[in-house]
């Protein structure tokens, strides 16, 4: 019953969203703004996080390739596992974790401090106020950024196969670049613009959510976090089998 009811709130949520979205667009630098702080301030650890992807992608393929005589097929699943697959979830697991907890928790706070109310006293729509930039923001940086992360995973990879491997980084680039196609980055892509907009209305709707004092604010974050990771490995799922099911 409670999830049943939470989804009915997010489902209202989303047709509040909506109208207010028809009626005007935020502007242009609220948008590019939240774009700036979204995707430059997560950008360090996403390249951290995707290095080491890369590096144990490289190292546990040719782990597996070696005991079947396929030292040279480390370039294909790196690249099919780490385009396809780990390179959007790993920006989009980053984004959730920096940026989502953020929005959840600035809305929160701004809910238990009554400035939501006083938005609408004034007239202004929250949801246009405080969720359109944050979310047309977030549609237009993690794109960019799930490439980002695909380069350097796959740059990673690399070095680990010529550096520690001892293998041939062109044999891997030939297997790399047969394998990846333009349409596989224009899927990791969608898939990163389809994590964008989940990250961004589950995070802001639980800070609306939020119940009253610090433990609401931190209920709300927490809630936030684990919804939006949960939403996106399924809907990752769900993506790959209409891409390449």
């Amino acid at each position: 019953m409670r999830f049943l009811e939470s989804a009915g709130r997010f489902a209202y949520f989303l047709v509040d969203f909506g109208r207010a979205m028809a009626r005007r667009p935020p502007s242009l630098g609220a948008i590019l703004e939240e774009a700036f702080r979204i995707g430059v301030r997560s950008l360090p650890v996403l390249l951290v996080i995707a290095v080491f992807v890369g590096t144990n992608l490289a190292l546990q393929g040719a782990n597996a390739f070696a005991q079947l005589g396929g030292q040279n097929l480390v370039g294909t699943f790196v690249a099919m596992a780490g385009v396809r697959e780990m390179a959007p979830v790993i920006a989009a697991a980053m984004i959730a974790a920096k940026a989502g907890t953020e929005m959840a928790s600035q809305i929160a706070v701004m809910r238990i401090r009554e400035q939501i109310d006083a938005l609408e006293v004034m007239a202004v729509n929250p949801l246009w106020y405080l969720v359109a930039p944050r979310l047309l923001g977030i549609v237009l940086v993690l794109p960019a950024l799930t490439i980002l992360a695909i380069f350097v995973t796959l740059l990673a990879s690399w070095a680990v196969v010529v550096l520690q491997l001892g293998q041939s980084g062109a044999v891997f680039l030939a297997e790399a670049r047969a394998t990846v196609t333009g349409a596989d980055l224009a899927f990791s892509m969608v898939k990163g613009l389809a994590f964008g907009v989940i990250i961004a209305l589950v995070s802001c709707f639980f800070g609306f959510q939020a119940g009253r004092g610090p433990e609401g604010v931190g209920r709300a974050t927490n809630a936030a976090v684990v919804t939006v990771s949960v939403a996106v490995v399924c809907l990752n799922y769900l993506l790959s089998v209409v891409f390449y099911g």
